[in-house]
């Protein structure tokens, strides 16, 4: 979730479904944006003539896409909404589970009570970050059955989990900023004094892998899981953190691995936030100005331009297809490459 949401709300031919949001009839899906080739490499990854296809809008701030292979769909996000989103070729965007957050007595103390971040974990069930709970929680696919996987560090509860990325052996990094609190860092009901990136291992254990960052959100692994990747949605710093991780899955080495201050300036809208990778180690990562199109040293080679803040970004059908959730809508856009799928 980016501190610069905004809501730019446009007309498409569409069916309605309950809560406004509506779903584009699949022989006339408009396409929204462009693709902004700044390298010859950026060929090998999206054809010139690629369609980002809008697939469905109406959402305050859509978010934290998961492709699930088993049953062929895309889970999202809703954050302020508190809803979450089941999305197919078939049956288009449907409710899939509301409240997806907090479900308690009214309260004034979260500005984005729902579900944010999600991916799959090795039993492929939904693990989801839920900023109203403030906490971690497992979901059956199936039966919608909920439970909490961590809520605290030392005892204090956490600020509002954003975003996480699940390693091969189950240990799960995810990032603790405080944009579920009303306030942010001056709500009354923060606990913690930091802003973490967490390392929850199998066994349980929960360790600190950073708390230094001002705003940590979006978070992902290299194809190798020797790197994480961490957005930092900072107005004053906007840039993504790489850190070198160790046998034990900690970091030995940080570094800033792409500073998007420049394209901030320049007026691009939002800032980094959620990201995923191609099998060749790419960065597909939100940014100010779209999905920005990163080589595994940094070099910016592209640009997926919808036209508005993009939060989030995930791989999904065949491999080749890079849904993003944007705004107020969920698009997608196929590629060359083959990407990273829960």
């Amino acid at each position: 979730m980016s501190p610069t949401r905004r809501s730019t709300l446009f007309g498409a031919s569409a069916a309605v479904l309950a809560g406004g949001v509506s779903v584009s009839a699949h022989a006339a899906r408009p396409t929204v944006g462009r693709i902004r080739h700044l390298s010859p490499s950026l060929d090998a990854v999206v054809e010139g003539e690629a369609r980002i296809e809008m697939l469905a809008e109406g959402f305050v701030w859509s978010e934290g896409p998961v492709w699930v292979q088993d049953g062929g769909y895309l889970v999202f996000s809703d954050v302020p909404a508190n809803v979450m989103y089941r999305w197919s070729e078939s049956e288009g965007a449907t409710v899939f589970l509301k409240p997806s957050g907090y479900d308690g007595p009214p309260t004034e103390a979260f500005r984005e009570p729902g579900s944010n971040g999600l991916a799959l974990d090795a039993s492929g069930a939904l693990l989801v970050c839920d900023h109203g709970n403030r906490a971690i929680y497992r979901v059956d696919l199936k039966t919608h059955q909920k439970t909490t996987v961590v809520d605290r560090y030392k005892g204090k509860k956490f600020n509002s989990p954003n975003d996480l990325a699940v390693s091969r052996t189950g240990s799960v990094y995810f990032t603790d900023p405080p944009y579920g609190l009303t306030g942010l860092n001056d709500s009354p009901v923060k606990e913690l004094a930091f802003n973490g990136v967490y390392l929850l291992r199998p066994d349980g254990s929960l360790l600190v892998v950073d708390d230094k960052l001002t705003f940590p959100n979006g978070v992902a692994l290299s194809p190798d899981e020797r790197r994480l990747y961490v957005a930092v949605s900072d107005p004053d710093g906007p840039v993504i953190m790489a850190y070198d991780l160790g046998d034990d899955g900690l970091p030995v080495h940080r570094q800033v691995f792409f500073d998007a201050m420049p394209l901030l300036r320049a007026g691009g809208p939002g800032l980094p936030d959620g990201m995923c990778l191609d099998t060749e180690g790419r960065l597909f990562a939100t940014g100010p100005g779209g999905v920005l199109v990163l080589t595994p040293k940094g070099d910016l080679i592209g640009v997926i331009d919808l036209g508005r803040s993009v939060a989030n970004c995930a791989f999904g059908e065949d491999g080749h297809t890079l849904f993003v959730t944007a705004d107020d809508i969920l698009a997608r856009v196929r590629l060359k490459v083959s990407g990273l799928v829960a």
